[in-house]
């Protein structure tokens, strides 16, 4: 069966807290600091449509493990998603048509990193970020918790923020700038993955993302 693929647009704020070593390797298209990696990946939609169905505020989140380089070609992150609970029927096809690179655009290429799905849920997912980027969060409650603070230190001018631009391996496509942040919370008990650490990597990153 062909399916229609309509025109989308989706753009918003990503982030993410792993269990790589500040900065995060993988950012720059390199091996994880301790040869594997672990980490959530929370996506918040601030603006979009798939056909005439609006998918503005809405919620997707991602937990995460690979060995090895993922940007080599030589390995696969295996993957449990989440999608807002809020999202109606039309809210919950489309972003499974997106996320899963069904409906092309960026995600088509990065479902190509993909190994085993270990689950699909739809969960009330709470997504913050602050308007200067000095935070961001992300939780399920009893499942997923991750938290951040935005990277600091003697030479950073206040309000500054730490900024890789065009990483090699950004997450959520070319083009990128990178704001590092600390991870305070990075905790998951769902889908057979299971850890709990703080002090680690994060980064947020906008993504603008079309299709098909």
């Amino acid at each position: 069966m062909t399916v229609n693929i309509p025109p989308w647009k989706a753009s918003g704020d990503w982030f993410d807290v792993c269990k790589c070593k500040i900065p995060c390797p993988c950012e720059f298209a390199q091996e994880p600091t301790f040869g594997n990696c672990e980490g959530i990946l929370a996506y918040h939609i601030n603006k979009g449509n798939y056909g005439d169905v609006k998918l503005d505020e809405l919620n997707a989140l991602a937990i995460g493990a690979f060995e090895g380089n993922i940007w080599a070609g030589k390995t696969k992150v295996n993957l449990g998603l989440f999608f807002d609970e809020r999202a109606d029927e039309k809210q919950r096809d489309a972003l499974q048509m997106i996320f899963s690179g069904k409906a092309g655009g960026f995600m088509a290429e990065f479902a190509k990193l993909i190994g085993e799905i270990r689950g699909i849920d739809f969960a009330p997912i709470k997504f913050e970020i602050s308007k200067d980027l000095s935070n961001w969060s992300a939780e399920i409650p009893g499942k997923v918790l991750a938290k951040a603070v935005a990277l600091g230190g003697p030479m950073t001018p206040p309000g500054k923020r730490v900024q890789t631009i065009n990483p090699p391996g950004s997450e959520v496509g070319p083009g990128a700038i990178a704001t590092w942040g600390t991870a305070v919370k990075d905790e998951v008990d769902t889908m057979s993955f299971k850890w709990q650490r703080e002090g680690r990597s994060s980064k947020h990153i906008p993504f603008n993302w079309e299709g098909p």
